[in-house]
């Protein structure tokens, strides 16, 4: 009782309600809690310096301005060699503005503004158009036109610079994961656009060469554990220039029926194997939970091996 009496006459002298003055001199009122600086985020790491004038203005991009440019010429040029209808014209629009969205979009989230593009990026956008340039060319395929010799030398084109950017990243010293990607995704998309040419002829089982990379990315939004790096790989690389070349011979209708349908048979059984093989290995080296920990399945079975083997001896 003698200990509980000058803590209640300390109390006395503050009423509820009545502002409570910190060490620090700052008068704050009774019962909020005090604010985190606005310059810390959640987390306590300081934020980024805000622009001038509120927020960051959006920049136009050369590249894909360029892009544009140049695949509106290749379809001005297609015009006047095959007569490229609307068809033609409308999907090669949709192909132009699609491709400037998209890459504005992938620049300005994973391409440093003051960087330079990059020799070998720059063959892969001039491969890039040459793709829209192809896409145009197989509308009008789907619309009852006959392109011919043009959609198989841009075809041609198309699939004989894929060994070019890689070769010229590395020589250069260029070689970003940037350009890995921007250089796969132009890979896939011009399969699929061959796909569909090809299966006007042969059926629509030839649409599987074309969509199994996009089935693939869909899969790994439900399985993250296919979204895993994947190792370097000769024998990937060689189906993946296999399934171009086979579509071209079989798009430019040079192989009778049955030796073109047994041609694009066999790169599909081997675009199969490939993604088994690439399955295969990303459930092998996958990342679970155990306890608290994140471990690989392969790290944890070998230590549940050791540890077998050594209560048996």
């Amino acid at each position: 009782m003698t200990a509980a009496r000058p803590l209640r006459r300390l109390l006395a002298r503050f009423p509820s309600g009545a502002p409570v003055v910190p060490a620090g001199g700052r008068r704050r009122p009774a019962g909020r809690s005090e604010r985190p600086p606005r310059t810390l985020p959640y987390d306590g790491a300081p934020r980024p310096p805000a622009p001038v004038g509120g927020a960051a203005p959006w920049r136009a991009r050369r590249e894909p301005a360029v892009a544009v440019a140049a695949l509106l010429g290749l379809l001005a040029a297609l015009g006047t060699v095959t007569d490229l209808g609307p068809a033609g014209w409308l999907t090669g629009g949709v192909f132009a503005v699609a491709l400037w969205a998209v890459l504005t979009r992938a620049l300005d989230r994973w391409w440093p503004g003051g960087a330079a593009f990059g020799p070998a990026n720059a063959v892969t956008l001039a491969r890039t158009t040459l793709v829209g340039g192809v896409t145009a060319l197989v509308a009008e395929l789907c619309a009852g036109a006959a392109p011919g010799a043009a959609l198989v030398g841009l075809t041609a084109v198309a699939l004989s610079l894929d060994a070019v950017d890689g070769r010229v990243a590395r020589r250069t010293g260029t070689a970003t994961a940037f350009g890995a990607r921007f250089d796969m995704e132009a890979d896939a998309f011009l399969i699929l656009v061959l796909s569909v040419c090809v299966s006007l002829s042969l059926g629509a089982w030839v649409l599987a060469i074309g969509g199994m990379r996009y089935v693939f990315v869909a899969a790994a939004r439900v399985l993250p554990w296919l979204d895993g790096p994947l190792p370097p790989s000769t024998a990937r690389k060689t189906v993946a220039a296999v399934q171009g070349v086979a579509l071209l011979v079989a798009g430019a209708a040079i192989l009778p029926r049955g030796a073109a349908f047994a041609l694009v048979g066999v790169a599909l059984a081997l675009l199969v194997w490939s993604f088994a093989r690439d399955v295969r290995w990303l459930w092998r080296v996958r990342v679970v939970r155990d306890g608290a920990a994140l471990v690989p399945v392969a790290a944890r079975e070998r230590a549940r091996g050791r540890l077998t083997a050594g209560r048996t001896r």
